[in-house]
């Protein structure tokens, strides 16, 4: 156990400068461009999917929340808000970076999920033809700072160090809980468990995906950087991940039906893209 503890202790605390640095990135560009980017996303009528999908590739923690509030006032379509929700990927950037993951791969990460993101927005607002013009609908506007108290108001500085914190928090607990498996089963044999079955791997990341928070996305990239899961079943998982932007949809739409449906069809890509992407032989 003390061996354990010791590798979980060395592994996590030397990855806490890069993410500080990342987030306090990421503050930045979420601090000088979030009104812009919410006015660009306003603008990009039928060609909101690609342009959600661009934009839910910045790494900017409350993306997903300003792309709810924004579909709830009927200002984009339900095809952009799934693409967004697709493209954004939470705590996966900074941790890839702080973990040294190489440039090219994390490219390539990033271009799979906007190549998936853009291509549903497009097919579920030709299909379903969910433009919802000419709707008024009032609802209550959640911000991302005041739903996850951080208290982004108080500075950039802060407001990085708060983040750098919680997430460091979050991969020493779930470093520590993965070593403890890897040591009582085995790596090969808990790899092997997950990634030989192309079916079961990614419907078990799809919903570690829907958990509604930080801590889904944190685990599916530590468990691929572990290289327990593959990077078919990684992506199938991050696809699915929408930060806390599901927990804001079901908190402000009344629409039950509704919220279960975007749900479903978000949980139904990224699974079903994960599976293809297994049964081709996808690797990064």
């Amino acid at each position: 156990m003390l061996e354990i503890i010791e590798h979980t202790l060395k592994d996590s605390i030397k990855l806490i400068p890069f993410l500080f640095v990342t987030y306090l990135l990421m503050e930045f560009l979420e601090h000088k461009t979030s009104s812009k980017i919410n006015k660009t996303i306003k603008k990009s009528g039928k060609y909101g999917p690609l342009v959600g999908g661009v934009l839910g590739l910045l790494p900017q923690c409350g993306f997903s929340v300003m792309a709810t509030n924004l579909y709830m006032g009927r200002i984009i379509t339900i095809g952009t808000l799934i693409t967004i929700y697709l493209t954004t990927s939470d705590e996966m950037l900074p941790i890839l970076i702080s973990e040294n993951v190489a440039i090219g791969i994390i490219i390539k990460i990033l271009a799979i999920k906007f190549l998936i993101g853009v291509i549903s927005g497009i097919i579920i607002d030709v299909i379903l033809n969910f433009k919802n013009k000419g709707k008024e609908i009032k609802e209550e506007h959640v911000d991302f700072c005041e739903h996850e108290h951080c208290h982004c108001e108080e500075g950039i500085l802060k407001s990085a160090i708060r983040h750098t914190v919680s997430i460091f928090a979050f991969i020493l607990l779930i470093t520590f809980i993965l070593n403890l498996v890897i040591h009582n089963i085995g790596e090969e044999k808990l790899s092997s468990l997950i990634m030989n079955n192309k079916i079961l791997g990614p419907v078990i990341a799809g919903l570690i995906g829907l958990i509604p928070n930080c801590a889904s996305s944190v685990i599916i990239s530590q468990l691929y950087i572990e290289k327990v899961i593959s990077s078919a079943i990684m992506i199938s998982g991050l696809l699915v991940n929408a930060g806390v932007g599901l927990l804001v949809l079901f908190r402000v739409n009344r629409n039950l039906k509704e919220n279960i449906k975007i749900t479903a069809i978000l949980y139904g890509i990224g699974v079903i893209s994960g599976i293809i992407l297994e049964l081709i032989g996808f690797t990064i």
